[in-house]
């Protein structure tokens, strides 16, 4: 099997040593908020806690950073929120600290990352392709960040889990011959049999968290199924758009 699907950090170790790239899906909204701040120039440097030495580590890399979304002000305007990040100014760098989607980068080994969304799906799938992932000599694992629950185990996120099968699901569209895992031929299946990706999304248990933190227009974000052709690739401890 060439093509794998796993599920947050501990699945990631455990399929990284074997892929040549990981694709990280994390949907509310760790990717999507890459993916908004990368096609707007901007690159993105992940840290996995939102504490004292993510701001030492923005020093450091000579980079804004993104606060929680209750604390951005107009002098700092940079948070998790796509919403936001459309909105604000684009600064040449920005650490953006996330425990899912960051973690998840970080324990990629060797093998290339990938930020991946609803809403570059395509691309990335087309990316991939051009890039021969997918195949024997370059196997693909596409990892879906999920939650946490309040004791910090794993919980499954069906954004997450419609998200990567949403990339996996665009690469057997495009090449019918690669060899995916059962899991992740569920993981398309489920994808492609999700009459209303959008209505999913605003309903799961992440988007009426966000909705009764008032940030619904995350969650629209979110959604924009095949809006945006950038790529996100980690390079040098950043993501940025892929030529």
């Amino acid at each position: 099997m060439t093509v794998s699907f796993g599920w947050g950090p501990a699945e990631a170790r455990a399929l990284a040593p074997a892929a040549a790239c990981l694709v990280v899906v994390d949907v509310l909204s760790f990717t999507t908020a890459v993916g908004v701040a990368v096609e707007r120039g901007t690159a993105v440097l992940p840290y996995r806690r939102r504490d004292a030495t993510a701001a030492a580590y923005a020093r450091e890399h000579d980079a804004a950073l993104a606060v929680g979304r209750r604390r951005v002000t107009a002098a700092h305007p940079w948070s998790l929120s796509p919403a936001a990040l459309r909105t604000a100014p684009a600064p040449p760098r920005l650490v953006l600290p996330s425990p899912n989607g960051s973690t998840i980068a970080a324990e990629a080994g060797g093998a290339t990352v990938v930020a991946a969304s609803l809403r570059n799906r395509t691309a990335v799938a087309q990316w991939l392709l051009r890039q021969g992932y997918g195949s024997e000599a370059r196997p693909l694992a596409v990892i879906a960040s999920g939650e946490r629950w309040p004791d910090g185990s794993l919980r499954p996120a069906l954004e997450d889990h419609l998200g990567a099968g949403a990339v996996l699901d665009a690469l057997r569209a495009l090449a019918p011959g690669l060899h995916p895992t059962p899991e992740a031929t569920a993981a398309a299946t489920l994808w492609a049999a999700t009459d209303d990706p959008a209505a999913a999304l605003h309903g799961c248990a992440s988007g009426r968290e966000l909705y009764e933190y008032g940030y619904p227009q995350d969650v629209e974000v979110a959604a924009e199924t095949d809006a945006s052709t950038a790529v996100p690739v980690l390079t040098d401890g950043a993501f940025t758009e892929a030529p």
